[in-house]
C-alpha cells in the first residue's frame, strides 16, 4: 500500500464506551474517504476479519453552499416543481385502486392521475413556495444546500486485532520504533 496515513495515533478524544461494544483503537486517519475505504480493502483483500474494522467520520463541519439568489418567480418555480413531483405520486398512487378492472381503467387512471397529479401539485407547490418566500419577509433571499461532513476519516480497529491489521497494511506499529 503506497498511500501512508496522515497519522497513526489515537483519536484526541477517548472513544465513548458503549456497553458490550469491542473497544477500537485508531491505526490511521486520512483527509479523503476514498484512502480510508482503500486502506480497509487492501485489509479485505490479505483475509482480515473487515467485521472489526470501522470507518468514522471526525470533526464534523456543516457547509451551506449558496446557489443564487431567490425571488418570487424562483420561489413559485421551486415550489412548483417540488409540487408537480409529489403530485405525480400521489396520481399514479390513486390508479393503483383500478383492480376492479384492471385491464380498461388502471391506464386510464394512470394518464389522468399523472396529468391532474401533477398540474395540481404544481399549483399547490407554486403558491406554497410564494407563500413561504413572503413571509420570510427578505430576511432569506437565497437559495442553498446544506452537506455535512467530516474533516478527516479514522480508521478503527477492535484494540485485540489492531497490530495485526496495521502489519497487514504494512504500517509500523506504534511503539515498535
Amino acid at each position: 500500500m503506497s498511500e501512508q496515513p496522515v497519522s497513526g495515533t489515537a483519536p484526541r478524544t477517548p472513544p465513548r464506551v458503549t456497553p458490550g461494544a469491542p473497544v477500537r483503537r485508531s491505526i490511521a486517519t486520512f483527509q479523503h474517504y476514498a484512502d480510508a475505504e482503500r486502506a480497509v480493502d487492501t485489509l479485505s483483500d490479505q483475509g482480515f476479519p473487515v467485521q472489526r474494522v470501522a470507518i468514522v467520520g471526525r470533526e464534523l463541519e456543516l457547509v451551506e453552499q449558496v446557489t443564487g439568489r431567490l425571488n418570487y418567480p424562483k420561489a413559485a418555480l421551486r415550489g412548483a416543481g417540488g409540487g408537480a413531483v409529489t403530485g405525480a405520486l400521489i396520481g399514479w398512487i390513486f390508479s393503483l385502486f383500478a383492480w376492479i378492472n384492471p385491464l380498461v381503467t388502471w391506464p386510464l387512471l394512470a394518464l389522468y392521475g399523472l396529468i391532474f397529479g401533477t398540474i395540481v401539485g404544481a399549483i399547490t407547490g407554486a403558491l406554497f413556495g410564494l407563500l413561504a418566500h413572503a413571509l420570510q419577509r427578505g430576511r432569506r433571499d437565497f437559495a442553498s444546500i446544506k452537506i455535512v461532513r467530516p474533516r478527516c476519516y479514522d480508521v478503527m480497529v477492535d484494540k485485540a486485532a489492531a497490530d495485526d491489521a496495521l502489519r497487514m497494511l504494512g504500517w509500523e506499529t506504534p511503539g515498535t520504533r
